[in-house]
């Protein structure tokens, strides 16, 4: 039962709430959700507002609200991926049927708002020129909160930089707070995310339709426009245009260029005292910002709750939506409502991955837990003492012309996720370096890396590297991994250390350590040429041996004992549900 209130509206002006229902797609959708919470409140629906922007250009907003006695607060949804589906019925009728208003609002050139969209440019300010309009609204009564995933994430850091005194909780849910990180690592062009981000800020705000057949074109014509060069030249057709924001985005990878300046928002955590929090999973192309974010609001102090989850970053929002709705949902009622209930007692909850999955409540998430170091040894074995090996341990030809593809992994298609690594370690252009047997589980938690020496004969080469779990029939599945960019003219061989991105992952008894050393993972990250031109304008494939040396290491950041019915010894608790699927 929806509880008591005094009053229909908020104090001052009399609001008249319109007699619109939700639009009809968005109500058959909520219907089709299982595992959400009970209504509390009919919804009500204010389409087609108008915001005045920062600079008076008009920003579409979508209005919607429980129809029920009394004071509501106010979340702040900002997206430049249309106010239609899944927004309307994730955000606008979720919440408003839990007691909230909500206020979807399309950003500046998306979704039939004014002006031109900019990436990151105009968030904060339009973020402030909303609150602003919300102020003279007659329902808001000065709670407010955030939240969104991915760019949603965005315009919620971006309203942070300068945060108005109503905003009182941010729920940032697979969320980005440095777009340079989200196009580039360490030197190479994330290509895949790219286009893939270049379709969705272009076309999903024009409809399902629109969006679909300009994803199915992507999916298609991937392969092609990925393969040739220039690459500049191939991807405009392959996006069914240019899309200006985007050419500059790739054309620009070093993040201290002028034009990076003032993109990203990381330093945010380091001053906010807004409670926030944030929410991921172990395959989302966008977990690094979220580890990071959570260590600066815990170094400054700041209530801060984190999940992550065995999702990737679209799966999050689909068959991990149930938790990651009631978690958002928590958190903004325990801000907003005074009502904590709904909180659980640890700050961090993650899945624990591998054959026995299981969530683990945490007091903290390790920032830089202590790691063991497993030896790559030559006839490709990891060993956890150093061997006395003196020579080369092995090498590789890394050819762009036939790149080591991508599989699985941290992106935002459909093939994100844990697969099958079989046929890509079959390649000659990939080294397998594997442990033994393992006679009891073990497990891991935290940020994982390869401490390598390398040299190459051409100065020219990517590292990509990848942690793997081999199960008793030999299957492989990747667990995580990460790609650096060599800088030429080092020392050779010279020591390079490759981010794997974080985990938590339990290695069961009977099941072996991988890792896997490449020259690529394209078309995830666009292939290195071998001659050092800029990657969208080179034209002339060159091939390149890599070759590892002694004292090379996976690092592993080992948890702590498992007791003999997988439960963890060092004092975390193990929690079991329906979310310990694998994905």
């Amino acid at each position: 039962m929806a509880p008591s209130h005094t009053r229909d509206v908020a104090p001052g002006t009399a609001w008249t709430a319109p007699s619109h229902k939700p639009p009809l797609s968005s109500r058959l959708m909520r219907a089709t959700w299982r595992g959400l919470p009970a209504r509390r409140y009919a919804v009500g629906w204010e389409p087609g507002l108008v915001v005045p922007a920062a600079d008076g250009s008009p920003l579409l907003t979508d209005h919607y609200f429980p129809r029920g006695r009394g004071d509501f607060p106010t979340v702040l949804v900002r997206s430049p991926y249309g106010r239609g589906l899944p927004w309307s019925p994730m955000f606008g009728v979720l919440l408003a049927e839990q007691g909230f208003h909500v206020v979807l609002q399309s950003c500046r050139g998306t979704g039939g708002s004014g002006g031109t969209f900019d990436l990151w440019h105009n968030e904060p300010a339009d973020g402030r020129a909303t609150v602003a309009w919300l102020r003279d609204q007659p329902w808001f009564d000065g709670r407010l909160g955030t939240t969104g995933p991915s760019y949603l994430g965005y315009t919620q850091w971006a309203l942070a930089l300068d945060p108005p005194p109503e905003l009182r909780a941010m729920a940032v849910q697979v969320g980005l707070h440095d777009p340079h990180a989200l196009f580039h690592s360490h030197g190479a062009l994330r290509l895949e995310t790219a286009l893939v981000v270049g379709v969705g800020v272009t076309y999903q705000h024009q409809g399902i339709a629109t969006f679909l057949r300009a994803t199915l074109r992507l999916q298609r014509h991937l392969r092609e426009i990925t393969r040739r060069l220039p690459l500049r030249e191939s991807v405009r057709p392959g996006l069914g245009g240019g899309i200006p924001w985007l050419d500059e985005v790739m054309t620009h990878p070093d993040p201290d260029a002028p034009y990076w300046k003032g993109a990203s928002t990381a330093d945010v955590a380091d001053r906010t005292t807004v409670p926030t929090a944030l929410i991921s999973g172990w395959h989302d192309v966008l977990l690094d910002q979220t580890v990071e974010q959570y260590g600066r609001l815990r170094r400054a102090g700041c209530a801060t709750r984190l999940l992550i989850g065995p999702w990737t970053h679209t799966s999050a929002l689909q068959r991990g939506w149930p938790e990651v709705f009631a978690e958002t949902l928590a958190w903004l009622r325990a801000h907003l409502c005074d009502d904590p209930s709904g909180l659980r007692p640890t700050r961090v909850r993650v899945h624990t991955g591998g054959r026995d999955a299981a969530w683990r409540d945490l007091d903290d998430w390790p920032a830089s837990p202590a790691g063991e170091d497993w030896f790559l040894t030559s006839g490709g074995r990891l060993a956890t003492e150093e061997p006395g090996d003196s020579g080369p341990l092995a090498s590789f030809r890394y050819d762009p012309a036939d790149p080591t593809p991508s599989l699985g992994g941290q992106l935002l298609s459909p093939a994100a996720g844990p697969r099958d690594n079989k046929a890509l370690e079959a390649r000659e252009d990939v080294l397998v370096f594997t442990g033994p047997v393992l006679t009891e589980p073990l497990e891991i938690r935290g940020p994982v890396s390869a401490r390598l020496r390398v040299s190459t004969d051409t100065g020219h080469a990517d590292v990509f590297a990848r942690l793997c779990d081999v199960d008793g029939n030999g299957r492989s599945t990747n667990v995580c991994d990460g790609l650096v960019r060599l800088v030429p003219g080092r020392e050779d061989p010279s020591g390079t250390t490759v981010p794997m991105s974080s985990t938590a992952h339990r290695f069961a008894a009977g099941h072996r350590v991988r890792l896997q050393i490449a020259g690529g993972a394209h078309p995830r990250f666009a292939r290195n040429t071998g001659t050092g031109e800029p990657v969208l304008d080179a034209t002339n494939p060159t091939p390149a041996r890599v070759t590892l040396h002694p004292s090379s290491a996976l690092v592993l950041p080992r948890a702590g004992t498992i007791g003999p019915d997988g439960s963890p010894a060092d004092g975390s608790a193990t929690a079991h549900g329906p979310g310990d699927a694998r994905e």
